[in-house]
């Protein structure tokens, strides 16, 4: 499959201290594919999604990212409107064929999480679904330790997270896109394209780093998460 144009979709709720780093990130993988694809075109939204906090700063010192406020207070609608915007700035710039990225403002990606998804589109795929790991710093060896058993970065893995996922807009559009879901939102779009028979990937090839941290901001989500491990393990809060 052949495209011409990538964006970035970062939803952030007052995330000032994180999201610097994820910026800073997503701007060296974007270079990467500069480097690699030079006729496609990039774009970086980030959804400020009821931030009561310096996020807005954060991304206005960047002219090479666009921000959208919404104060929905839900990560599936904060989703929803970034490839929302996203698809307007491609048939803006006239672009036949979207590839979108998603990932947290919490996140890390590393340099070729771009360039890699694009590698599997051109093998084909519309849908590539990756892995996470928590910042080594942000748990207690124990507490890590027990995360690297439960879970696992081969190809085929089960694993779905919205810090690592990439899919055509095609493919996002046969589905109904992502639902208005505070939780979870990740899971039912990528369940949805699989039952939809959209061509699929699961691969641990490009790891996003995300925070270990145990007050999330989507309910049930992932520092949920990792507060349940910490309990089966005997870890305590």
């Amino acid at each position: 499959m052949k495209l011409d144009a990538v964006a970035v979709v970062v939803p952030a709720r007052d995330e000032e201290a994180l999201l610097p780093a994820c910026l800073d990130s997503v701007a060296t993988a974007v270079t990467a594919v500069h480097a690699a694809h030079p006729l496609v075109r990039t774009r970086v939204v980030v959804v400020l999604d009821a931030c009561r906090d310096g996020s807005a700063e954060v991304v206005a010192a960047r002219d090479d990212v666009e921000a959208l406020s919404t104060d929905a207070g839900c990560v599936g609608v904060a989703r929803s409107r970034g490839v929302h915007a996203a698809a307007a700035w491609s048939r803006a710039i006239g672009s036949g064929s979207l590839w979108v990225a998603s990932t947290d403002a919490d996140s890390v990606v590393p340099p070729h999480w771009l360039t890699a998804q694009l590698a599997r589109a051109a093998d084909g795929l519309a849908l590539v679904v990756g892995t996470v790991v928590p910042r080594p710093g942000d748990l207690s060896p124990a507490a890590l330790s027990a995360w690297h058993q439960r879970h696992t970065s081969t190809e085929g893995h089960d694993h779905v997270h919205g810090a690592n996922l990439g899919f055509t807009l095609e493919a996002y559009r046969s589905v109904g896109g992502f639902l208005p879901l505070h939780t979870h939102e990740d899971v039912r779009l990528v369940a949805a394209m699989r039952r939809a028979g959209v061509p699929t990937v699961a691969t641990g090839d490009v790891p996003v780093v995300t925070s270990g941290r145990r007050a999330g901001r989507a309910p049930g989500g992932f520092a949920h998460y990792l507060d349940e491990l910490a309990e089966l393990d005997g870890l305590g809060a």
